[in-house]
């Protein structure tokens, strides 16, 4: 019963001991109290416990109760991190049982063993017990075996073989009542998930099992670890980093598993390492090690010395001693039959290149090069970085290409395979060493078009296909239904002065739901998608001139696409770039309220010295025509109309030339309906609003109770222009609750991602609707990279905090140079020029930007 209901075996086992009972009976409830302690409690009190079980078994001399007792305390001791004490139990376990139990001890050791990271031994007594349970009709031990072994397998990258047991198992779980064994199965289905690739899956069933644990009370710190593997494996380590620590804390309180501790600063360790932060992966490494070595846990302490080795050379270590400790980690892995031997081959090829030592490097890495051609993605991308690196070792240029090439065909179709937009753009950042390498290569050994097309194959990706749209997902419905309401709420008691940590703890619950349903998603079938070739893109600009910066070694490469051809030209240092356009949002921030005038002059400096950070000496060859912006992510936020040579013009911003090209040739809706939307709260009441609705042409105006969520929703799905006048929040720390306030309260990025077509072109007048967060390799999440792939061809917004009041002339303007058949852009431009010269209103008017193409 204890893994069928944990909570009551536990107090049934306490209502024995209470009854005076016989050694034999005292020892069985001695043992359950045991075993509850151990998975779910204090240690030491389970070894107490334990051990009273096995001195009552032997006083009613019952060598099989003995022997299983011996079992379960066994594997508490290994778990206390006392591995040879556990072993001698476990095998004095084996020795003076029989038959029937002693298969169900051997089932013990074989699963001491995984904890230790022995596979091969645990495979041979997982092997012998499971003929003897399946004879003897043991459904619920011959399931428990089916499982380990499918765990074991996992482990040694035997993913078939792992499936076929899990769906075994699985079989004969649905004829039992053992509610946690059913859910400790989900569980390793979602890690069987995660070792195909299948991330969404892996979320899914690890979610589920959460739900399962959850019911039954009890904690489950090897799913917080194994949600961690899947977090990071999705481009989530600050999550998983967060998980993970959670988890040691919770661990920690209770005085539970010294195993199950290393392993969560394990991952700790992975996690910090991938979020940037090297430091705290070399504390928590160092720690898992010497908790590992304790334990006699060979394989877990390799592991461990792998991640810190990592993190050192992170930190910028460097040195023929971490070349060498890095080899000999290799060689361990491998022995051990471990998918993670390649990751600790290219590390030592890695290091080896950066000290010239070209003989080792080329070494280590065509030993990781030789993953390539098999395994997860991961893997693979692990023997294609090793292949790109041993090209560039030989000098070989096109080398590299064809290896990059290979890599990010790769990581393109696992990405393919993640519905949620979020997922995929995080996903990238596991490609950017292949994209530096291959723009690097190209800047050396091609022409500036050769590095166009190597700077958008892995630029603005997220955009290149819209999110899996669940058509009819009623939990998901309810979720962001419940979270404008609560949302709403909060705004309002914030408005109030009124305490609402309630409402905030519920909104927090809810964005977690929307976001978890999001991320279980599973994107189309992988397919070789639409390619980028410079030919067409300069085909189509005509007198448009394209400027794409690309970022190599931290200065900023500049791409002049025009006239049928391709420049580049160098300017400054991105993050001198960075730290400018910094300043000047704050600048921008201060020139939004009356009486910042002295700042103008100040605020111009600054947009004169970011062109010659950003555009160099190509500011002098834009020509005269319009032209089009493709930062990387790093500079979402430049105002672009304030730089000197682009003030005047017709301009645009795409986050991709293939972007760019898409927008330029989408066509827009049939019946060209126009809808104008005023959300609640404004100062000015979205003055522009009322103005425009007496305009010829009959636009649908949303107001007051029509302008809620679902009803905005329905009324923008395929419209041709849509004017939203609302406040807007962006939320850096989650870039999908990004919001527009209505009447009902957020309207967020997950709404706009159930459209089937967003708005041919969208105006958002007011503050921050165009901010977005940089994240993965070169992608963007927000607001406005939402509505592109949707449908949307044109979108203008703002990138800094704006005066309501000087908004409205600039609408007014803009609406007015659409009426004339003028694009976004060109109608920009020409507002602009219409506003009044004052300080307040240039600053309005170099605050908003037109995106796209319409």
């Amino acid at each position: 019963m204890v893994f069928a209901d944990p909570g009551e075996a536990r107090a049934r086992a306490q209502g024995v001991l209470d009854a005076d009972p016989s050694p034999w009976r005292a020892s069985v409830a001695h043992q359950v109290i045991g075993i509850w302690q151990r998975d779910w409690g204090d240690m030491k009190m389970a070894l107490r416990h334990l051990r009273q079980a096995r001195d009552l078994a032997a006083r009613a001399q019952a060598p099989d109760r003995e022997a299983d007792v011996l079992a379960a305390l066994g594997v508490a001791l290994v778990h206390a991190g006392r591995t040879r004490q556990g072993l001698e139990a476990l095998e004095r376990g084996v020795t003076v049982s029989s038959g029937h139990t002693r298969a169900r001890v051997l089932f013990r050791r074989a699963y001491a063993s995984w904890v230790l990271g022995r596979h091969r031994e645990a495979l041979e007594d997982v092997r012998r017990a499971i003929p003897v349970l399946r004879q003897a009709d043991d459904v619920i031990w011959t399931a428990r075996a089916l499982t380990l072994r499918a765990t074991v397998h996992l482990a040694l990258g035997a993913v078939d073989r792992a499936d076929a047991d899990f769906t075994a198992a699985e079989a004969l779980w649905d004829t039992t009542g053992q509610d946690h064994d059913k859910a400790d199965v989900v569980e390793s289905r979602g890690l069987a998930a995660f070792r195909q690739g299948d991330i969404p899956a892996a979320l899914r069933l690890m979610d589920e099992a959460e739900e399962r644990y959850a019911k039954l009370g009890t904690p489950s710190f090897m799913l917080s670890i194994r949600r961690c593997d899947v977090l990071m494996a999705a481009g989530l380590a600050p999550e998983a980093l967060t998980v993970a620590d959670a988890a040691i804390g919770a661990l920690d309180g209770i005085g539970g598993q010294s195993t199950r501790k290393a392993e969560l600063l394990l991952v700790a360790a992975r996690a910090a390492r991938l979020a940037g932060d090297p430091h705290t992966a070399i504390a928590r490494a160092a720690l898992a090690v010497r908790l590992f070595a304790g334990q006699r846990r060979t394989w877990w302490e390799t592991h461990a010395q792998l991640v810190l080795l990592q993190s050192r050379v992170a930190s910028g270590r460097r040195s023929g001693r971490l070349v060498a400790d890095a080899a000999a980690v290799a060689d361990r892995l491998a022995s051990f039959g471990a998918p993670a031997a390649p990751e600790a081959s290219l590390l030592a090829g890695r290091i080896a290149l950066g000290l010239g030592w070209t003989a080792d490097a080329e070494r280590h890495l065509a030993v990781a090069a030789r993953s390539r051609h098999g395994g997860p993605p991961l893997a693979r991308m692990t023997g294609w970085a090793a292949q790109a690196l041993r090209a560039r070792a030989a000098g070989s240029g096109r080398g590299v290409l064809e290896a990059c090439r290979r890599g990010l065909d790769v990581l393109d179709d696992h990405r393919m395979t993640l519905g949620a937009s979020e997922l995929r753009a995080r996903a990238t950042e596991q490609g950017a060493e292949l994209a530096a390498l291959a723009q690097q290569a190209s800047l050396e050994s091609g022409g500036p078009r050769r590095l166009l097309t190597w700077s958008e194959r892995w630029r603005a990706t997220v955009l290149t296909a819209p999110p899996t749209r669940p058509p009819a997902d009623p939990a998901l419905l309810g979720d962001l239904t419940a979270f404008r309401e609560i949302a709403a709420r909060a705004e309002e008691g914030r408005r109030d002065g009124r305490p609402i940590p309630v409402l905030e703890r519920e909104q927090r619950r809810l964005e977690r739901e929307i976001r978890s349903r999001t991320l279980h998603l599973r994107g189309a079938a992988p397919g070789d998608g639409d390619r980028f070739e410079p030919g067409r893109l300069l085909e189509r600009l005509g007198e448009v001139r394209l400027v794409e910066l690309a970022v190599l070694d931290g200065r900023v490469q500049v791409l002049l696409c025009g006239l049928g051809r391709v420049r580049r030209f160098e300017a400054g240092r991105l993050a001198e770039a960075e730290t400018e356009a910094e300043h000047v949002q704050a600048g921008l921030r201060r020139l939004a309220h009356p009486g910042a005038e002295g700042r103008l002059p100040v605020v111009e400096a600054m947009g004169r010295r970011l062109e010659e950070l950003l555009l160099g000496p190509a500011a002098a060859h834009l020509g005269s025509g319009p032209v089009v912006i493709v930062p990387p992510g790093r500079l979402h936020s430049v105002p672009w109309a304030l730089l000197p040579s682009l003030r005047e013009r017709v301009l645009s911003v795409s986050p991709s030339a293939s972007s760019w090209l898409r927008a330029r040739e989408t066509e827009p809706p049939p019946g060209g309906r126009h809808v104008l939307v005023r959300g609640p709260g404004l100062a000015t009441g979205g003055a522009e609003v009322s103005e425009l609705a007496d305009r010829p042409g009959s636009p649908l105006l949303l107001e007051e109770d029509d302008a809620r969520a679902t009803r905005v929703l329905e009324e923008l799905d395929g419209a041709a222009l849509a004017h939203i006048a609302a406040h807007g929040t962006f939320r850096a720390d989650s870039p999908l609750f990004s919001s527009l306030r209505m009447a009902d309260g957020p309207l967020i990025v997950h709404d706009f991602e159930r459209l089937d077509r967003s708005p041919y072109r969208i105006i958002l007048s007011c503050c921050d609707t165009a901010r977005l967060a940089s994240v993965g390799a070169d992608e963007l999440l927000g607001l406005v990279t939402a509505l592109l792939p949707l449908g949307t061809a044109g979108v203008v917004a703002s990138s800094a905090p704006v005066n309501d009041a000087a908004v409205v002339p600039l609408m007014l303007a803009l609406h007015k140079g659409l009426d004339t058949g003028l694009s976004l852009a060109e109608a920009l431009r020409d507002a602009r020029a219409a506003l009044p010269g004052d300080a307040l209103h240039q600053a309005t008017g170099w605050a908003f930007t037109a995106f796209g193409a319409a």
